[in-house]
């Protein structure tokens, strides 16, 4: 490549043994793809198509797994794409665009599980006031709030990764995350310190919320009956799994993914792999199998194809 070509194009170096798996690992990940759509779209149809379902917990539950159809889909038609091809490249313009939505998608789940404790804390320990509270006004409120306030602070870092120069075009990774600030000749001390701004607003601050309102939850559910308890458990255990599965993604690609460290190339290559499948395969299946009306309705799902195969 010459330097002109350079200067808009990267090559992605985070593959290893692509030309031997090329099309294993397509097809594992078209499959993995294809099940992450279908089944956080389904759990979104369910919610949408059914009355009982239309309150502020399924509201926020169907949020949640748009914005992991939105995150996967930031990510794997280009891993995709990487996959079949004989160069691995992505232009500089396309990879701040993929570091934008990647991590205003990140933003936005850490926002909207802060917001679905709110609700379970309103719920379980203001249910006289749970109406007047959770108003179809304050929903939509909360709902702008996670989607705009990520996109206020990623588009700053990513103007700013847009205007600094590049002294390197190989990025030591398979997508556009923290690894691009590497390819960056000198990081300015404004783009550290807003960094880490943004971790904080969007991550650290919307997690130690949720932790400290289920501990609440469960505070004041052990002094309740053993009913009551059961209750607060059933709904907000999915949200902590939820919550521990994107926390341990986010701490990888924080404290890992930015560590100039001789982690060797296939180990990296495969933690990265697994940062991106579980999280939104876990969502839906953890929703689906957890929440009992969501459960519900699936169940009749499944047994009407069965009726439908033996017909």
């Amino acid at each position: 490549m010459d330097y002109e070509h350079n200067l808009t194009h990267i090559r992605v170096a985070g593959y290893v043994e692509l030309n031997k798996f090329r099309h294993f690992f397509f097809c594992i990940m078209f499959v993995v793809y294809s099940l992450i759509l279908c089944s956080n779209f389904t759990i979104v149809y369910l919610i949408c198509v059914h009355k009982d379902l239309h309150k502020p917990m399924y509201t926020f539950i169907a949020a949640l797994l748009l914005n992991c159809c939105v995150f996967s889909t930031t990510v794997y038609p280009k891993l995709l794409i990487d996959f079949l091809s004989e160069e691995q490249i992505i232009s500089y313009s396309a990879c701040l665009f993929q570091f934008f939505m990647f991590y205003c998608g990140s933003g936005s789940e850490f926002l909207l599980l802060a917001a679905m404790a709110y609700d379970r804390y309103v719920s379980i320990c203001k249910p006289l006031r749970y109406a007047a509270i959770m108003k179809k006004k304050n929903i939509i409120v909360l709902l702008i709030f996670a989607c705009l306030i990520p996109p206020l602070h990623i588009s700053v870092l990513t103007i700013l990764s847009s205007k600094a120069k590049i002294c390197k075009f190989d990025l030591n990774g398979i997508f556009c995350n923290n690894t691009m600030y590497k390819l960056h000749c000198l990081r300015s001390k404004f783009l550290t310190i807003f960094g880490v701004v943004a971790l904080v607003d969007l991550s650290i601050l919307p997690m130690l919320f949720t932790v400290f309102t289920y501990t609440k939850i469960f505070i004041i559910s052990y002094q309740s009956c053993k009913e009551f308890r059961r209750k607060a458990a059933e709904t907000c255990f999915p949200h902590l799994l939820v919550l521990f599965s994107f926390s341990c993604l986010v701490f990888y690609d924080v404290i890992i993914a930015r560590v100039d460290s001789d982690i060797p190339e296939t180990l990296r290559f495969t933690m990265t792999l697994q940062m991106i499948l579980y999280h939104p395969l876990f969502n839906p299946f953890i929703y689906g199998l957890k929440m009992k009306e969501i459960s519900k309705y699936l169940k009749k799902i499944l047994c009407r194809a069965k009726r439908t195969e033996n017909v």
